[in-house]
């Protein structure tokens, strides 16, 4: 299996999550110093927004590993503003990662897919893709469009054998949340803020965000087609 954006966050969850099960993973990243230390059994640094980057890392990860049977799409990045504040270079940049991202992740790894007879996608969107916040005006597009990116693949390659599906986590103690707190006016007040916005009054661990992927991923959702399935502890619920 393939997981992009696996040196942090959600990502290394993930990886470490299905190494405890016994599966080959590699793990794609931007990141080669946390790679380095993410357990997986082949990692190879790339740029899931460039084309020739994620193509030659998908495929090397294939011949690695003896084929492909489950590609998590983990790689993403977070951004503040309002469709003023944000730049269109900015609004660019995260369209490229979070939606460009995943589709060149796809495209380069259905084919091995097919290969293998079938297997699963999932996608890392986020509850922000189903409702908005103030102030993320970028961030909220893309993980909106990841949603239905996901929804348009589980239609095309279901025939196939391939179930698509997208995981949409609500506030996760992850770096990337880290990074987005630190750039507010007070960060310990947003974290708090974020904390209080679930029902269970706490931010959720990359872990649990890993053990719905896991279950996305394996034959027990082979039912489970074009979901959106929300981890986002209550917060969607008010």
């Amino acid at each position: 299996m393939i997981v992009t954006g696996g040196a942090s966050g959600i990502g290394l969850a993930t990886v470490a999550r299905f190494r405890e099960e016994g599966c080959s993973v590699a793990a794609l990243d931007r990141d080669e110093a946390m790679l380095a230390r993410c357990g997986a059994d082949h990692t190879r640094v790339c740029d899931v927004a460039d084309e020739a980057s994620i193509t030659a890392a998908v495929d090397e990860a294939a011949a690695a590993l003896g084929g492909i049977d489950v590609v998590v799409c983990g790689a993403g990045i977070a951004s503040r503003g309002d469709v003023v504040e944000c730049s269109p270079e900015e609004f660019g940049r995260v369209m490229s990662v979070n939606v460009r991202g995943v589709y060149l992740t796809c495209r380069a790894a259905v084919p091995h897919l097919r290969a293998a007879g079938g297997g699963a996608i999932v996608v890392v969107a986020s509850q922000l893709g189903l409702v908005a916040v103030p102030s993320a005006v970028a961030y909220c597009a893309s993980k909106g469009a990841a949603v239905n990116l996901a929804r348009a693949m589980a239609l095309d390659h279901a025939h196939e054998g391939i179930r698509v599906n997208a995981v949409c986590p609500g506030p996760t103690d992850t770096p990337l949340a880290g990074r987005f707190f630190e750039e507010t006016p007070d960060p310990a007040a947003t974290r708090a803020a974020f904390a209080a916005s679930t029902a269970i009054g706490r931010l959720i661990e990359p872990e649990e965000i890993a053990e719905a992927i896991a279950f996305l991923a394996s034959e027990r959702a082979g039912g489970t087609v074009g979901a959106a399935l929300v981890v986002d502890a209550g917060y969607t619920t008010r």
